[in-house]
């Protein structure tokens, strides 16, 4: 519990209006956008600067006070889900951008900063930030850091790892740390790629250097439409086969569009099996030959039509539609899970497969929405919560995620792991895979405060130490058993 003296340092550290704890106002952070697991917070916590992060996160430590940071709570995976009788850090305040530095391609931001507004910010000097969720008008940077978020051009141009060089991180104890610099390498362990990713589970990011890229000469976008959704996994095989490396490539299957169509209108073809959304860029020469091998090769799979973006404004109301199909399903479903899962290209039209049987036996709807360029997959499982219909959509989409491990992929490609498949990380890492992990996250947090439960499996039985396993007390005597 909070006790009243805790609240009053709080309060000291950052001001009466920072410091939340009317129960009306904690409902709003009691959930990520995974709303199935909720709880209260006991305080929500609104800092405006490194220091005063800081200076909360030392007085939880202090307390033994479980504390979680936040976004803007876009996340899909309960990483952001509070704690019982914990604290929420939310760092909506923190939005300022510290440092710009046109010819050198930088930009320091704190990380309440949305993803949208780097590169609004940077466009007036021929500059943009490449990594773009389907968020990104809503999501932060610091949320982007902590699930190491990635978007439709990642195919190109990577995920966050990729272009963050540094990061100002107060620990779990409160003391504050750099990892990495101003510049794309540093020397010894790579400590900034560690972190990036981790959840919240090691600190909070509180600064950010961005790297900046150069906007492309030329971009072209199409859209294909295919009679089935193998033939449309066979054309992005075809295209990565050829040595085109595109910005991206996305496919929307039938219900993701019909979804998509009655949200937003982007003029995709109702009666199709599979739409795929290709776009290149880079020199203007260059780009209009690979464009061409790009239809011919849809085509020769079978496409059925092919729509070419006439100018930028045509182009905009293409990705509209792409990136507002997971908010658009629930104009098609009451309920919906979104899942994230990854597997090797050369077996999309597998998985996709697959997913269809699954849906079939549990007698429940999944629309597909994901970045086939690299294989990771986001399929929208659909139900009725007041039909009944949530535990099987809840364990159907369990079903998908491992079965991207089974075939050679992974649990997650950009929504993390947070609450929702943790249990299920023992089907991609070994047993002493995750006894490192464990160990490596009480080096930075021993006293296991920051955003705990999160990512990794909980104890195998209540009160035991991470580590490779030893036998419970109970286990010993012969009173219970392992199983």
């Amino acid at each position: 519990m909070i006790d009243t003296a805790l609240r009053r340092e709080l309060v000291a550290a950052l001001g009466p209006n920072a410091v939340l704890d009317d129960p009306l106002q904690l409902r709003t952070y009691e959930c990520d956008g995974l709303t199935g697991f909720r709880e209260i917070p006991a305080l929500v916590l609104l800092p405006r600067s490194t220091e005063e992060v800081a200076a909360a996160v030392t007085l939880c430590a202090a307390a033994g006070i479980p504390f979680v940071a936040r976004g803007a709570g876009t996340g899909l995976s309960g990483g952001a889900v509070p704690v019982a009788r914990g604290v929420v850090i939310s760092l909506a305040r923190m939005r300022r951008v510290l440092e710009f530095d046109p010819e050198d391609r930088r930009m320091v931001l704190q990380p309440g900063v949305t993803n949208a507004e780097i590169s609004a910010l940077a466009a007036p000097h021929g500059l943009y930030y490449a990594p773009d969720p389907s968020s990104q008008i809503v999501c932060t940077i610091g949320g982007n850091v902590a699930e190491n978020s990635g978007g439709a051009h990642c195919v190109k141009y990577g995920f966050t790892v990729h272009h963050v060089q540094g990061l100002r991180v107060v620990l779990p104890d409160g003391s504050v740390v750099r990892l990495g610099g101003d510049s794309p390498e540093v020397a010894g362990p790579d400590l900034r790629g560690l972190f990036i990713g981790s959840e919240g589970t090691l600190g909070i990011a509180t600064e950010i250097t961005v790297r900046l890229l150069h906007t492309p000469e030329a971009v072209r976008t199409l859209v294909a439409d295919f009679p089935t959704v193998p033939q449309a996994g066979g054309a992005v095989s075809d295209i990565m086969a050829a040595g085109i490396v595109p910005a991206a490539v996305e496919m929307l299957d039938a219900l993701a569009i019909e979804a998509s169509e009655a949200a937003v209108g982007a003029g995709y073809s109702l009666d199709t099996a599979a739409a795929l959304v290709v776009e290149l860029d880079g020199p203007a020469q260059e780009l209009e030959e690979q464009f061409e091998r790009v239809v011919g090769l849809c085509r020769a799979r079978g496409a059925t039509g092919i729509r070419i973006a006439a100018d930028e404004r045509e182009r905009a109301l293409i990705w509209k539609g792409r990136k507002a199909a997971f908010a658009a399903v629930g104009r098609i479903s009451p309920d919906y899970f979104v899942q994230d899962g990854v597997v090797p290209r050369t077996r999309l039209a597998e998985a996709l497969a697959r997913i269809a049987a699954m849906s079939r036996e549990q007698g429940l709807r999944v629309a597909n929405v994901f970045h086939a360029g690299d294989g990771n997959l986001h399929p929208l499982v659909l139900f009725d919560d007041k039909a009944g219909e949530a535990e099987r959509a809840e364990e159907l989409s369990k079903e998908i995620a491992e079965m991207c491990v089974e075939l050679g992929g992974s649990l997650s490609g950009e929504h993390g792991i947070g609450l929702d498949k943790a249990c299920s990380m023992p089907r991609m890492f070994g047993e002493a895979d995750l006894a490192v992990m464990g160990r490596l996250r009480s080096a930075f947090d021993p006293a296991g405060l920051a955003n705990p439960g999160k990512v990794l499996p909980t104890p195998r039985l209540c009160g035991e130490r991470p580590g490779p396993y030893r036998p419970h007390p109970l286990e010993a005597a012969g009173v219970i058993e392992r199983w």
